[in-house]
């Protein structure tokens, strides 16, 4: 969130990812060490089946009506008032929250170190989740299982290049990200050192640091007929 704009960007976020983990696996969002130590073993690169549609949602509200004041309205978060504190908590204010609608991304994931959580373990959350999933915001509920496949390979880069692409994806070449440094054996023709900044202080929930990604393209075999 930058101002009252909630942007998106092209590849999904590290923080992200392992907020959606730790959701399956049924974590609590206080358990902020747990979840530092979850972002720091995760690896993974991404591609973008479907480009999609950018959309905008406006959205206003007035947090000084009687009726959206927690004293009044019974506002509760496991049964205990959730009082708003700060420059934002009254007042009118607009939101923006950006989307993208109908696109598809395929993420290869996996867990350095042999601490638990495994992959196993986290491939069998993604089946069963211990909570609802959302990608990204509440109200994005994703249309299918999410979980494709679990794998043994040398590079995440590889698998990408071929796993078949989703039904109704892009033709050509796909726009795909991965880790600086990983084996990147498969990607097609040349690629770019980009940085990023997106880690989570889970404590104060706010995007924090530096790292690099690489972007390039794949080229994955079409999606099966059916």
């Amino acid at each position: 969130m930058v101002d009252q704009n909630g942007v998106v960007q092209t590849f999904p976020c590290l923080s992200m990812l392992v907020g959606l983990i730790a959701n399956a696996l049924g974590w609590d969002r206080r358990e902020h060490e747990r979840l530092g130590n979850l972002q720091e073993r995760v690896r993974f690169a991404a591609r973008v089946d479907r480009r999609g549609q950018a959309l905008v949602d406006y959205q206003t509200v007035d947090l000084g009506a009687e009726w959206m004041r927690p004293e009044t309205a019974g506002w509760t978060t496991r049964g205990q008032i959730a009082k708003r504190g700060g420059a934002s908590a009254e007042g009118t204010h607009q939101r923006y929250r950006h989307y993208r609608a109908d696109s598809v991304h395929t993420v290869v994931l996996t867990l350095t170190g042999d601490e638990v959580p495994l992959v196993e373990d986290v491939a069998q959350a993604l089946r069963e989740p211990g909570r609802p999933l959302f990608i990204g915001r509440k109200c994005c509920l994703p249309a299918a299982p999410l979980l494709l496949d679990v794998m043994e390979a040398d590079s995440l880069v590889g698998i990408l290049a071929t796993t078949p692409r989703a039904h109704r994806a892009d033709h050509g070449i796909l726009p795909a990200t991965w880790s600086e440094g990983d084996d990147d054996t498969g990607h097609s023709g040349g690629s770019r050192v980009v940085a990023v900044s997106d880690e989570r202080d889970w404590r104060n929930s706010v995007h924090v640091g530096r790292r690099l990604m690489r972007e390039g393209h794949v080229n994955p075999p079409e999606a099966p007929r059916v």
